[in-house]
């Protein structure tokens, strides 16, 4: 049984950061290509930033140069450090897994940029 659970959002002032946190159970990261999507309301989800089980990553580009996602091997969870954050930013953010066609998603979590 596949289960992912997230952690890490919360209130942040446009340029601040905060990191989410994914926890895989019932899958090894090191084979797996895992990421994060994000929707905000009325809005359509997007794919936010994945990694490979050889380390390789993507991202949207409106989170390139910004967004790092990276891997704990050893605590099979994968995190996803945000900085310069800007209120379009402001989402629920989940993580799923595999990525190209998600059938295991977290509970989400909730990142607001706001003043």
């Amino acid at each position: 049984q596949v289960q992912l659970v997230e952690s890490g959002g919360g209130l942040v002032q446009p340029g601040g950061s905060l990191r989410l946190s994914c926890t895989a159970s019932g899958l090894s990261l090191d084979y797996s290509t895992i990421g994060w999507f994000r929707q905000a309301p009325g809005k359509e989800r997007e794919g936010v930033s994945c990694i490979s089980g050889d380390g390789s990553t993507y991202y949207a580009d409106s989170v390139k140069g910004r967004f790092t996602i990276y891997r704990d091997d050893a605590e099979n969870t994968v995190h996803l450090q945000m900085n310069s954050l800007v209120p379009e930013d402001t989402a629920r953010y989940y993580c799923a897994w595999p990525w190209g066609s998600p059938n295991y998603w977290g509970q989400g979590t909730q990142v607001t940029v706001s003043s």
